[in-house]
């Protein structure tokens, strides 16, 4: 481990030495550019790393983190995304052990008094707003992915370290920074520190770029033959990437050999319905897809694949640039442009870079291919002017470009190449939450503090001068809220400018909205029936949105409206106006609003967030489906790992935030509905947030996957009892709505039709309240006699008249449910019960 070999006491000669053998022994002898940013990072210098993809900055990233251990200071790794950060916690943790490594995302503090802490940038940020330079003396901030700090919405967390820690050391890394002058210049006057710059490194596996004018399945076929796999092939959307997969199906991607390898490496791989059957297909034949809409387990899968030389060709979008695990021989660019959610546009040259630099495995290549393709129509007009060549016919007209398509060609490929990444532009905002961290500071005038925020940092004059009059206008509104007070009569240094009340630290960092929510489950009655879901609402406001589901569900919305509006013979104009006002379910709106101006009359910083009601699990819930129904029913097959990611952290976010005193035993099968939900679709999210919460801890039992849903290690059987309980209301809802084609499908041997012909000769209607689906209308007996292996369960039916003497009798296959990762239930009979 590294920190045995770390010199004791601090010795820079010592540290160099100690840290270049202990590199080679793990095979990762350093490369000159890693020499010196080494050399630079004992010398007490900042650091500005920017050398290519594969150049080593992880490395360099390890020796200041070692290097500050060394020495007794705290060192701190920030990255963009959650998902990074928790990746190199456990990288950090198997370097120096899991003592001496923890992590803070929001979701999860793990042994947070660690010396070397891994959290996202905005947990910096806000820590370096509430500490200032008090809090951070002597420590060192390696900031990964810096070029974000150019990103619109989020670059103020990359910004505020800079101006708030002024005696840190920071080291600044990314592929892809351009011009970072006016950065280290900035940095040297704030901490009287010298800012090194290791940049203009050669990568150790060169590129070498082409543009090619043929069909993009030739193209893919010759970088085959000639051994230049595995072949990234780059899409600018997810759905272009799955299409471009399957349209190589049809070629000979991967020999007979190399199928049967991975048929070997995959037989005990669970791939679910829908989009598992096309990826499982797809691997089958070599080619792989990876995009940030697949599920987590999904996304691996293809990553050890790759890693292991399995997949020669892998279909996905540019969001490999940022720290994605798959080794690349050649980037192939489908295209030049993209949409940035307004416009269509040619590539950035940091975004260009970002892609084209994972070309090239250092040592396995030595070289790395990038080839763009030209635009479809030229591709088109390039084969008809060969043709007509061949001939010695004149060629015909040309295809034109569609309309509004924005050009690309050999031109913009070498720009792109020979660019220098832009310089990147600072991106400062100002907030109520940033406001009163600084406002709630133990040392410092605020005033002063707040004042050089707002006018000693990176920005352009009149974005300062913005950025002032948003920041009085916060103050104003955080005085007339109660949240500050104010002691005197001016800002000539008289007056004294505190905190008016009691905020716990990193309020706005773990869930922001949940004191909001707290506050509003109190409104709610734990006596109605519709308290569990109701709670469950609350909870998804606070949530982010996830798009494709909300979009879909207004989809489905205004399709059902336009039906029914078309039913009662409403004309066309008024029937788009109409639409104008449907949009995706919003349970409790009106009230979640209310109490949200309310709360943030006492409590202004909510303002920085968005309160967003939606129906995401209450929709799951209330239509009884599975992960793969749900999915199917609203066409998200490209985004199910978002919506997978969304349940998740609905979980855990209900989990952490509903107090145990208001958890009824209704409300605590919803919440365990949830997990199991989660766990058996894909376990991978909360297996990670448990072994987050607890990485120094007895190691804990492993979590039920798909395959053991009701197997015998880890059998939870009241969460299995909530599914199979679903299982049953599944068919009670369908029941209710007559649909007897949807319930012969789910069972055909039960004979439903005339079940429901005979239920309905006695009762008008079907009850689906919540009292119709509580636990008490479902019994189990998990040891029916002679049948081992199995549960017997019932369902009884809620009739208006309260008689409940209907009822449908089901067994359950724990093996098959186990096998199926889903219960397998048989319907043995539907009808009057005890008769």
């Amino acid at each position: 481990m590294l920190i045995d070999v770390l010199p004791d006491p601090w010795d820079p000669d010592a540290f160099v030495g100690a840290f270049d053998d202990w590199a080679r022994e793990q095979g990762l002898p350093l490369y000159p550019a890693q020499e010196e940013a080494v050399l630079e990072l004992v010398l007490d210098r900042h650091l500005v790393l920017s050398t290519p993809t594969g150049t080593g900055k992880s490395l360099v990233a390890v020796a200041a983190h070692a290097a500050a251990l060394a020495q007794g200071r705290r060192s701190w790794y920030t990255a963009p995304i959650k998902a990074l950060v928790s990746e190199k916690f456990f990288q950090l943790v198997d370097i120096f052990g899991p003592a001496n490594v923890g992590m803070i995302t929001g979701d999860s503090s793990v042994n947070p008094e660690a010396p070397i802490l891994c959290c996202t940038a905005e947990i910096l940020a806000n820590r370096a707003l509430r500490h200032g330079e008090e809090g951070h003396v002597d420590e060192v901030v390696v900031m990964d992915e810096f070029h974000f700090y150019a990103d619109p919405d989020r670059g103020w967390a990359w910004q505020v370290p800079l101006l708030q820690l002024n005696r840190a050391r920071f080291v600044l890394m990314s592929a892809t920074l351009g011009d970072v002058t006016a950065i280290a210049d900035d940095l040297e006057r704030r901490t009287g520190l010298e800012v090194a710059q290791v940049t203009g490194v050669e990568r150790p596996v060169p590129l070498r770029y082409r543009y090619v004018i043929t069909p993009i399945h030739e193209t893919i076929d010759e970088l085959l033959r000639d051994g230049l796999a595995p072949v990234y092939v780059v899409h600018f959307s997810q759905a272009a990437a799955v299409e471009r997969a399957q349209a190589l199906l049809s070629a000979k991607v991967a020999t007979r050999e190399q199928r049967d390898r991975i048929a070997d490496e995959i037989a005990g791989f669970r791939f679910a319905p829908g989009f598992g059957n096309v990826l499982s297909r797809l691997i089958r034949a070599g080619i792989g897809v990876h995009h940030a809409g697949m599920l987590p387990k999904y996304r691996r899968l293809v990553e050890q694949l790759a890693q292991r030389g399995l997949l020669r060709v892998i279909c996905g979008t540019d969001t490999l640039g940022v720290g994605i695990n798959v080794p690349i021989r050649t980037v192939l660019l489908t295209g030049l442009t993209k949409f940035d959610g307004t416009r269509m546009r040619q590539l950035t040259a940091r975004e260009f870079h970002q892609v084209a630099g994972r070309a090239g495995r250092a040592g396995f290549d030595t070289e790395g291919e990038v080839v763009a393709e030209a635009p479809e129509h030229e591709i088109e007009n390039a084969i008809a002017a060969a043709k007509a060549e061949a001939r010695n016919k004149k060629q015909g007209p040309k295809k034109r470009a569609p309309e509004g398509f924005v050009s690309w060609g050999p031109a913009s490929f070498e720009r792109l190449i020979a660019a220098v990444p832009e310089t990147l532009a600072p991106s400062m905002r100002m907030t109520a939450a940033m406001m009163i961290n600084v406002i709630g500071r133990r040392h410092g005038d605020p005033f002063t503090d707040v004042r050089a925020l707002v006018f000693d940092n990176h920005e352009p004059v009149p974005r300062r001068r913005e950025l002032a009059r948003r920041a009085i206008q916060l103050y104003r509104t955080l005085r007339t809220a109660g949240v500050v007070q104010q002691q005197g009569g001016g800002f000539d240094g008289t007056a004294v400018i505190s905190l008016a009340v009691d905020l716990p630290e990193d309020f706005a960092l773990n869930q922001p909205l949940s004191p909001f929510a707290l506050a509003a489950f109190e409104l709610l009655d734990p006596a109605s029936s519709e308290y569990p879901l109701d709670m469950i609402s609350v909870l998804e406001a606070t949530l982010d949105d996830p798009r494709p589901v909300l979009a879909q569900q207004q989809f489905r919305a205004r399709g059902e409206a336009v039906a029914a509006m078309k039913a009662e013979g409403i004309e066309y104009d008024q029937r788009m106006e109409l639409l104008e006002d449907v949009t995706w379910p919003k349970p409790l709106a009106d009230l979640l609003e209310q109490t949200f101006e309310t709360f943030a009359a006492s409590q202004p910083w909510v303002h920085d967030f968005e309160l967003s009601p939606k129906s995401v699990v209450r929709d799951l819930w209330e239509k009884a489906f599975t992960f793969p129904e749900f999915v199917a029913y609203y066409q998200l097959g490209r985004s199910e790992g978002l919506v997978l990611r969304y349940l998740s952290d609905a979980y855990r976010a209900a989990r952490q935030t509903i107090p145990e005193d208001a958890r009824t035993p209704e409300l605590q099968d919803l919440i365990d509905w949830l997990g199991e939900l989660v766990r058996q679709t894909d376990s991978s999210l909360l297996e990670e947030w448990e072994a987050l919460s607890n990485p120094l801890g007895e190691p804990a039992a492993p979590s039920r996957g798909a395959s053991d849903v009701a197997g015998l290690d880890g059998f939870n059987p009241r969460a299995f009892a909530i599914l199979v309980r679903n299982e049953l209301w599944r068919r009670v809802r369908l029941a209710a709505l007559q649909r007897d084609d949807e319930l012969v499908a789910l069972d055909p041997d039960a004979g439903w039709p005339e079940a429901l012909d005979g239920y309905y000769a006695e009762h008008d209607d079907l009850r689906t309240d919540a009292d119709a689906r509580s636990a008490r209308m479902v019994q189990v007996d998990e040891h029916p006699e002679g049948e081992p292996g199995t549960w017997r369960v019932r369902q009884v039916l809620a009739d208006p008249a309260g008689d409940h003497d209907w009822g449908i009798t089901a067994s359950v296959d724990l093996e098959a449910s186990a096998d199926q990762g889903v219960p397998v239930l048989r319907v043995l009979e539907v009808g009057r019960l005890g008769g």
